[in-house]
């Protein structure tokens, strides 16, 4: 790598349960040119590389030459701030952060309120807020191409230590951003605290959440899916019901071209309170389905359109979310392609190894939803994570030195039976639906020597604390390890304390340790000896400015899995 200040301008490279009703295209303004798009492309050309980058250019209107074409604007000539949708930074190594910000005057336009031309964009990281004791400056450059989104690698940095950062267009300076780097990795085991949010469905409330987050002393935030939903947003947004603005039409429908997903995101990043959050902590995100469409598995949608038609959907969806989220080079999409899990080390304390259990599993069994157990979900066959996802895992548990393995992922792992007796449904959108996958993962951790496994969870809009047993289906298999389910930010609405299937729940897995329906987050924090989490809710979401109340926290030692009240 070279020095991060001379590096060179990127360049673009070539909920519910599913209820299968009928597609969202049949009536939607873009059906159109969707279907036209999957007829020209077969299947088999498309997952060519050339097919692709053909359809996404068709899909997108972005022009095949690439940068080449575009003009650069003067950014003097912006005339309104064109930092509208914050700064973030994210995937902090031991000598590098990323940082990130788009530029948008505009964000409610389509095209953000700029020309299709290119735009020089400075940025300074610095160690004082003020930024008198400069460490890193440079340029970079926000094309169009990827929507006057930046991602700045910058390396060379001091580990374990707080940065501070921002950028500038013309005379514009974006807001100031706070991150910081990991321990070096044969250094000490540098105790960490992080956070574990979740499912922020815009339309559902108020992120509050985020308020207290920013604010929250935390080293980093991990982002464990549905950042935004595919569903339209009302004029008022929705529970939030809107009385001092109006919300533009272009939201108000289902997410499915690149236009729509990219307005999507500005909707979301405009909040100040999701702003704040990510100016304040470096995140670490990975998605589940709701950044592209609710329950898909792998290449099949949800509802029953062409796997051709919905790939040129999860293309668009994957490019938006790269172009909107503090991701390095190796995560940049190509065509309907995106490799999101990647590992990340925090000294010798923790290794996270952050999955992907949507672009590579299997179809739900029994047609998705809650289900009786049987041949079809049991086949040893099935993957949540795909072969090659699985093999990382596994491989990446041997080589691990780290006192704690942490496995940031989606959906939830421990079993969840919905009846006390011996007949009861599993989820099969969840690890249940998979058993074969994850004794696999239970199989290999054992045979790793893996003796501090966490696994964090979202999806589900509660929060859990689950002892991970060898063997769910034995009451007395020892336990492995331990989960932990962050609730949602906003998506179920306010929730309650006990919804109405916690005594049922409790009862029926006595491996639950904690349940509550309440929004909020988690924090964790480590240290050679111990993790202690720690579950944060809000009374409301529906009406802005909550206060928030930690209304438990567990204790796991370390060598001695298992969860006790703190």
């Amino acid at each position: 790598m070279t020095p991060a200040a001379h590096q060179p301008p990127h360049a673009p490279s070539a909920h519910a349960p599913s209820a299968h009703a009928p597609s969202p295209y049949d009536s939607s303004r873009h059906g159109h040119e969707l279907r036209a798009a999957a007829r020209h492309l077969g299947r088999r050309r498309f997952l060519t590389v050339t097919g692709a980058a053909a359809a996404l250019a068709f899909a997108t209107n972005l022009p095949t030459a690439g940068v080449a074409s575009a003009a650069e604007l003067d950014a003097a000539q912006i005339p309104e701030n064109p930092f509208t949708l914050g700064v973030a930074s994210g995937d902090p190594l031991s000598e590098s952060v990323l940082l990130w910000t788009r530029l948008a005057p505009s964000p409610y336009e389509a095209d953000g309120g700029l020309p299709a031309e290119r735009v020089t964009v400075h940025w300074e990281l610095a160690h004082d807020e003020l930024f008198r004791r400069i460490v890193r400056r440079g340029a970079t450059t926000a094309h169009p191409e990827f929507h006057h989104s930046v991602h700045v690698e910058v390396g060379f940095l001091d580990p374990g230590r707080v940065y501070y950062y921002r950028f500038r267009a013309g005379d514009w300076i974006s807001e100031t951003g706070r991150t910081r780097t990991a321990p070096g990795r044969f250094g000490l085991t540098t105790p960490l605290t992080f956070a574990a949010v979740s499912c922020q469905a815009y339309h559902d409330g108020y992120f509050t959440a985020y308020q207290h987050l920013a604010a929250d002393d935390v080293d980093v935030v991990f982002h464990l899916g549905d950042y935004l939903y595919e569903y339209a947003v009302n004029s008022v947004g929705g529970n939030r019901k809107y009385t001092d603005r109006t919300l533009p039409d272009v939201f108000n429908r289902e997410t499915v071209t690149l236009e729509d997903y990219r307005l999507r995101y500005a909707l979301y990043k405009t909040d100040p309170d999701l702003r704040a959050a990510h100016a304040a902590h470096p995140f670490v995100v990975t998605w589940d389905d709701h950044e592209t469409e609710n329950n898909y598995a792998g290449d099949t949608p949800e509802n029953s359109v062409p796997p051709e038609e919905f790939l040129l959907r999860r293309a668009a969806a994957y490019r938006a979310y790269w172009e909107n989220q503090p991701l390095r080079r190796p995560q940049r999409p190509d065509g309907p392609d995106m490799k999101l899990y990647r590992r990340l080390q925090w000294g010798r304390l923790a290794q996270f190894d952050i999955l992907d259990t949507r672009q590579y599993r299997s179809d739900q069994a029994y047609g998705d939803g809650w289900q009786y157990p049987g041949p079809e979900s049991e086949d040893p066959s099935r993957t949540l994570t795909g072969a090659t996802q699985e093999r990382w895992l596994l491989d990446g548990w041997h080589t691990s030195r780290a006192v704690w393995n942490v496995v940031p992922q989606q959906v939830t792992f421990s079993q969840r039976r919905n009846a006390t007796g011996d007949t009861y449904k599993l989820s099969m959108d969840s690890w249940d639906g998979y058993p074969a996958s994850r004794e696999r993962l239970l199989a290999g951790a054992d045979a790793a020597g893996v003796e501090n496994l966490m696994v964090l969870t979202g999806d589900v809009h509660v929060g859990y604390a689950f002892d991970i047993k060898r063997d769910f289906d034995d009451r007395s298999s020892r336990t492995v390890g331990t989960e932990l389910v962050a609730t949602s930010i906003t998506s179920g609405g306010n929730g309650s304390d006990k919804p109405a299937n916690w005594d049922t729940y409790m009862t029926a897995n006595p491996h639950m340790r904690f349940y509550n329906g309440r929004r909020g987050y988690t924090t964790v924090s480590l240290d050679e000896d111990a993790a202690r989490a720690d579950f944060k809710t809000l009374p409301a979401v529906t009406t802005p400015g909550a206060a928030i109340t930690t209304v438990a926290s567990f204790v796991t030692e370390a060598g001695n899995p298992g969860l006790k009240p703190a």
